[in-house]
């Protein structure tokens, strides 16, 4: 009989290299993309205030995702083991800590934030996806999209999903030659590759921010001197990409603690 069948999820960091995500696998399938132009030790080198390597995986970018630093502070960063599965880092007077546990077949990601009363955050789990041309993203109704760096770097498009200011977020396709950075209103999706679906659902456990999706969908349009094919599916804390410029109420404003929680599902089609 066929059907979706929720299938195991295992995931593997490396804590000492920016906690980043190296591995998210089910038994059929290895979900994250690796940019096979970055050696290994090209990643492995990195030190705090280095240029960003798009080395691929999962990063964590905080306490921004774009702007300075780029890709945030902490991806370059050692994470420190404070416990079973419990990592954290620190920025400046800022503290992230990262609970990684599987319930259920699930993976979740636990995210606790700290700092001084009134300071901004955003923080992005930086998904860097291995997706085939025939994915489809499921994001549900048509929410609000901020195209950024349309139709020029530096502006932006408001729009509505699917629409990417001219190309399709929704679908991925043959490379296309296009580049967009989105924010999406939403804290869902789904990712549908032929046989396999990773669900995505994220929300604030502890005091006040927006959720968005960040959908990075690059088919060899960037960079302009050497394009690839990398497709981002980014859950954000906040409502922007750039703490610089992020509007009121668009980031986590620490009046308290912050926490925040990441569950990612995986179904096959049997």
């Amino acid at each position: 009989m066929s059907g979706w069948r929720p299938r195991s999820l295992v995931v593997e960091t490396d804590d000492a290299r920016g906690g980043r995500w190296t591995s998210l696998r089910t038994p059929e399938r290895e979900w994250l993309w690796r940019n096979p132009a970055v050696p290994a030790a090209a990643r492995a080198a990195v030190r705090p205030g280095d240029a960003f390597v798009d080395a691929g995986g999962v990063e964590e970018c905080f306490p921004t995702l774009r702007g300075a630093p780029d890709h945030g502070d902490v991806w370059s960063r050692a994470w420190t083991p404070v416990g079973p599965g419990c990592t954290s880092v620190r920025t400046g007077s800022l503290s992230l800590r990262r609970t990684l546990s599987v319930e259920d077949r699930a993976v979740v990601a636990t995210y606790d934030v700290s700092g001084p009363p009134g300071a901004r955050v955003l923080h992005a789990v930086h998904a860097l996806l291995d997706l085939s041309p025939a994915a489809r993203l499921v994001v549900p109704g048509a929410p609000a999209v901020t195209v950024l760096d349309q139709p020029v770097p530096g502006e932006f498009v408001r729009t509505t999903w699917p629409d990417g200011a001219g190309v399709p977020l929704d679908v991925l396709g043959p490379d296309d030659g296009t580049a967009r950075c989105t924010v999406v209103a939403t804290d869902r999706v789904d990712v549908l590759d032929g046989a396999d679906r990773l669900s995505l659902r994220w929300r604030v456990v502890r005091g006040g921010a927006p959720v968005s999706l960040v959908v990075w969908r690059n088919l060899r349009g960037w960079p302009e001197a050497a394009p690839y094919r990398s497709v981002g599916v980014e859950p954000l804390l906040g409502a922007a990409a750039d703490l610089a410029t992020a509007g009121a109420g668009e980031t986590g404003q620490l009046d308290a603690d912050l926490t925040w929680q990441l569950t990612l599902v995986a179904h096959h089609e049997a």
